[in-house]
């Protein structure tokens, strides 16, 4: 007991003298600072930079939508949000491209035309392959399934592309069609006025059963050449007429039997075949051996 006694004496003895148990040494100059420090200050001051750009650019976004939809204490000044999903502008508008929703209508008021204009630019209305495109000198209309346009009041068919139901008709006040390639069975005129086909370049006339051209008065005017070819047969039933004042001929006689000119004489028999002669000499007619009206020349 005695040995235990001296032994915690002792014990507390030096416990009360060692005045350095439970230091840390600690560097003055750190001694007085606080907060974030080295990457996390670096970190935190990326942050607030950051914040800043986007209210920078909230700012600029809220004044543009405010400067262009002209919110006010009243509500929008220049358009109008309805329940049923009608988006009603009520001041001039400029917009580039509109992208409609599904079966969506574009339309103006009742008593009010709607007035739409590009600014030295076309406009172009857009569904799918169909395009109507307004431009200055001229308005054209695409599409790859085919048109119509009705009256909406009695829904009357004005013009359709759909030549198995309607049969094709120029609209009242269009008096001439400007196309590229056309496939029809039929292409006629009214009685009291005339058929003209006219074009540019070439014109290609193409049956698969043959082509039949009637009329009172049939009339081929070309700045070249004027081609007929037919498997069978050709038939001019009626009274012909070539005008020979641009036909290309000679003066001289002796050009005949040369090499560089190929002359034939167009020939008509009495039920109106034609067929060609060959040329060898002045004032020959049409007896050949081979003639094809038989006895009748």
């Amino acid at each position: 007991m005695r040995e235990k006694a001296v032994e915690r004496r002792n014990v507390n003895k030096e416990h009360n003298s060692n005045f350095k148990a439970g230091y840390i040494p600690i560097d003055e100059e750190r001694l007085h600072k606080t907060g974030l420090r080295g990457r996390k200050g670096n970190l935190a001051i990326c942050v607030i930079i950051l914040l800043f750009i986007l209210a920078v650019i909230n700012l600029i976004i809220t004044l543009v939508i405010w400067a262009v939809i002209r919110i006010g204490p009243n509500g929008c000044d220049s358009m109008e949000f309805h329940e049923t999903g009608l988006l009603r502008f009520k001041q001039v508008s400029d917009m580039g491209v509109i992208r409609p929703l599904y079966k969506s209508t574009v339309g103006g008021r009742r008593n009010e035309n709607l007035v739409i204009t590009g600014n030295n630019q076309p406009i172009v209305f857009q569904q799918g392959t169909t395009k109507l495109s307004v431009e200055k000198n001229k308005t054209s209309i695409t599409s790859d399934i085919g048109m119509q346009f009705f009256d909406p009041r009695t829904q009357n068919i004005l013009f359709s592309t759909d030549y198995e139901t309607h049969e094709f008709h120029l609209p009242s006040g269009v008096k001439s069609l400007n196309v590229q390639k056309a496939s029809t069975e039929r292409i006629t005129s009214n009685a009291t006025s005339d058929l003209n086909i006219k074009v540019d370049g070439r014109a290609i006339v193409r049956g698969n059963e043959g082509v039949f051209i009637m009329g009172k008065t049939i009339e081929f005017h070309m700045a070249g050449n004027m081609e007929l070819k037919a498997e069978n047969s050709i038939i001019l039933n009626g009274t012909v007429m070539v005008n020979t004042t641009r036909l290309p001929s000679s003066s001289s006689g002796d050009q005949f039997g040369s090499g560089d000119w190929v002359r034939y004489k167009l020939c008509v028999c009495a039920d109106g075949t034609l067929f060609k002669v060959p040329v060898t000499g002045q004032n020959m007619g049409c007896q050949i051996s081979d003639n094809p009206c038989g006895n009748t020349h």
